[in-house]
């Protein structure tokens, strides 16, 4: 696998020698401060062009990156919609190892660009058109305070949720309830996020998809967490149900005690009782 200093030297001296790449910004892990340091990193790039079609229209100027293993163009693709306007990318993952999310982007939006993300920096700027950032902080991506609003939404979301798992083991559709399940368990990740945000004053970033969360979760919270995934057995599923009712009873309570709001016990309580009763057949 190439350095971070061959990958890096790489990265600006292609834009150097290409007089319509005018500036090269920098965001990702590779830019934050707190973001645990491991080979797997990806090099999140931006290449501010004089014309977007001379590098989205043909890609064998790519190949001086190296070696690609697979290559993805999200702004080309049917099944799953783009997301950016205006801008263009490569994912490109090489044969070594390394992997670049390549941005392409017009000029006109560098400035734009520059305030979108706090960990942000400028690699290169031939024009001299940014001045000096502020470092690169995870500020944008620390927890947020719940509101009561929000409180009450994550508690109902939840327990609505749930529902929908006892349906799909009740009418032996796994892979139905399965996906509730999971979707049941981001409500809880979202509960457990606000619980450690508090203890970290909303200081903290928990990480995409609650990467960095068994850094801060309490033994207890870390193992019941674990426990809410489940098998593909039908009895191991269920299981999974109940340690989430249990795991998120306990974060909604401590929550609602952290921020001062009234906890939505009757419904939750309701919930499960339903719940309960249609596993033991008496709602069949």
């Amino acid at each position: 696998m190439r350095s971070v200093e061959q990958m890096m030297n790489m990265i600006i001296q292609v834009a150097e020698e290409d007089s319509g790449i005018r500036a090269v910004g920098m965001n990702g892990s590779r830019t934050n401060p707190n973001a645990p340091t491991d080979r797997f990193q990806d090099y999140d790039i931006v290449y501010f062009v004089t014309e977007m079609n001379a590098y989205t229209k043909k890609h064998d100027w790519l190949h001086v990156f190296g070696e690609r293993l697979i290559m993805q163009t999200p702004e080309d693709m049917e099944l799953y919609p783009p997301e950016l306007e205006g801008r263009y990318s490569f994912l490109m993952l090489f044969t070594d190892g390394t992997r670049i999310d390549l941005m392409i982007a017009p000029t006109s939006e560098l400035e734009a660009y520059v305030h979108e993300d706090t960990l942000t920096v400028m690699l290169l700027d031939k024009d001299e058109r940014i001045g000096t950032l502020p470092a690169p902080s995870e500020r944008m991506y620390w927890v947020t305070p719940p509101t009561a609003r929000s409180y009450g939404d994550c508690c109902n979301e939840f327990y609505w949720l749930s529902t929908y798992v006892a349906k799909g083991l009740w009418r032996d559709e796994i892979l139905y309830a399965h996906d509730h399940l999971h979707k049941l368990r981001d409500v809880l990740m979202q509960m457990l996020g606000w619980r450690i945000g508090h203890d970290y004053a909303y200081r903290v970033n928990v990480g995409k998809s609650g990467k960095y969360i068994q850094q801060y979760a309490d033994e207890e919270e870390w193992t019941g967490l674990v426990e809410t995934y489940a098998t593909g057995e039908k009895a191991d599923v269920w299981r999974a149900l109940e340690r989430s009712f249990a795991l998120f009873s306990a974060l909604s309570d401590r929550v609602a005690k952290q921020n001062y709001y009234p906890r939505q016990t009757d419904e939750g309580e309701r919930v499960e009782a339903y719940v309960r009763r249609g596993n033991r057949g008496f709602l069949r």
